[in-house]
């Protein structure tokens, strides 16, 4: 962590201060700092290294609006995405376990921030902010809410029913069946949720898979039969079944309606 300020930190921060700018690219500061290119490129890895800005990627650097105390400084979340997507004209939506989180579904604060989007894929780190990026196609956008960011700035989040769908739909990723179930549940008995909300993002974002087993516990649950319809008639013909619970022995009652062993254990 860099605790002191040199002449060229200084003058780098000042003079992006001073004009509101948030980011700074390679060429920036040659001509206003009078660097040569060495001397700036230096100067960016000396600032990166000692927590001052922060890289997104090679040759474009976020900083602080103004330098904390103690002198180390990371962007949260929302700025690190929004950044990095606009960087790439790109679209993002915090998912997964994050929005686990913001909706109460799970107390644990993840470490990493996962989020869908049609540009990047793989781990990326921007100060502090660890970001799983899970590149999707632009289809698989969509249905989201924006929250405010410590930074004073808007990070966009699936919403609460797209959150629900998607802990059914990539339950191997979030690691969310059958937890995603219980959420399920909760949500409709509070009427934190509409079911017909959750069977159209059902059938606009989820799979095959994700339909059926959705079927099989709004029928559990007793949720209008035109609902369910609208479900079975998105589905294919098929004699193959699947497990409810996919982390379980393919062992249980046979929902022949939805082609899914109910391996529950009930």
């Amino acid at each position: 962590m860099k605790r002191s300020l040199g002449r060229q930190e200084t003058q780098l921060l000042a003079y992006l201060q001073l004009r509101k700018q948030r980011t700074v690219r390679t060429g920036d500061l040659r001509r206003p700092l009078q660097l040569t290119a060495q001397q700036e490129r230096e100067l960016f890895g000396r600032m990166a290294r000692g927590g001052l800005i922060a890289r997104v990627r090679p040759g474009l650097y976020l900083v602080p609006a103004q330098l904390p105390l103690g002198g180390s400084w990371s962007p949260d979340e929302g700025l690190a995405l929004n950044t990095l997507m606009a960087d790439r004209q790109g679209r993002y939506q915090i998912c997964g376990p994050n929005a686990f989180n913001r909706y109460g579904f799970d107390e644990q604060v993840p470490i990493q921030v996962y989020a869908y989007n049609d540009k990047v894929s793989g781990l990326r780190t921007i100060g502090s902010v660890e970001l799983r990026l899970i590149k999707v196609d632009v289809r698989r956008l969509g249905d989201v809410e924006r929250a405010r960011t410590a930074d004073g700035g808007a990070a966009v989040y699936s919403s609460r029913v797209r959150t629900l769908v998607d802990a059914v739909y990539d339950w191997a990723r979030f690691n969310s069946l059958p937890r995603a179930f219980g959420w399920i549940r909760g949500d409709l008995d509070a009427r934190r949720i509409d079911p017909a909300a959750l069977v159209r993002l059902a059938l606009r974002f989820g799979d095959v898979g994700t339909r059926r087993r959705l079927g099989v516990l709004l029928a559990q649950i007793g949720v209008a039969e035109a609902l369910l319809r609208k479900i079975e008639r998105s589905l294919p013909r098929s004699t193959g079944l699947i497990p409810w619970i996919p982390t379980r022995p393919k062992r249980g009652t046979i929902d022949r309606r939805w082609g899914v062993v109910v391996n529950d254990g009930a």
